[in-house]
């Protein structure tokens, strides 16, 4: 994918979060968000602090636009972030790095990029549910709501890094 195809898509993807954000409630126990799978399919060509600033960006546009609490998502989303390339690094290997490469499901696998997937997820939901119960909500709601997020969100975020991280041998 170009350049800038892999942006505008992006920021389609983004509106689609904030309307998700916005008219998606389905109950307390689902927190549903493509954010963390749009930050890992992030190019590789992009250096990490380069790909903080624009997860913060991501997340404040959807928390000032759709979600009461300013920067939740922003403050879920930057670690994310950060342990993006140490993700791709662990699941799919070094060597993408060394040749300059995106990574996607047909070259590497639903099951490396579920395991991926799963991975800048759990970061995302562990950050996002902590802070947002802020103390207030028992421990077993806490886990309740991040086990039924995370299997939830599985299938919904190997869709939108199918869109963001397309084969390009096609």
């Amino acid at each position: 994918m170009r350049k800038t195809e892999f942006w505008f898509v992006y920021i389609i993807l983004l509106v689609g979060q904030l309307l998700l954000s916005t008219y998606c409630t389905f109950s307390p126990y689902l927190t549903l968000s493509i954010l963390p799978v749009m930050v890992l399919c992030i190019p590789n060509r992009v250096h990490t602090p380069l790909a903080m600033l624009i997860a913060l960006a991501s997340g404040l546009f959807v928390d000032w636009l759709s979600e009461g609490m300013l920067g939740l998502n922003a403050f879920a989303l930057v670690p994310v972030a950060y342990a993006r390339k140490g993700i791709i690094g662990l699941v799919f290997g070094n060597d993408l790095f060394a040749r300059g490469e995106d990574f996607s499901a047909r070259k590497n696998g639903y099951g490396a990029l579920s395991l991926a997937i799963l991975l800048a997820q759990g970061i995302f939901l562990a950050i996002y549910v902590w802070a947002d119960s802020a103390g207030t909500r028992p421990f077993l709601f806490n886990t309740a709501r991040f086990a039924v997020s995370l299997a939830a969100g599985l299938p919904v975020l190997l869709l939108v890094s199918k869109v963001l991280a397309p084969d390009s041998r096609r």
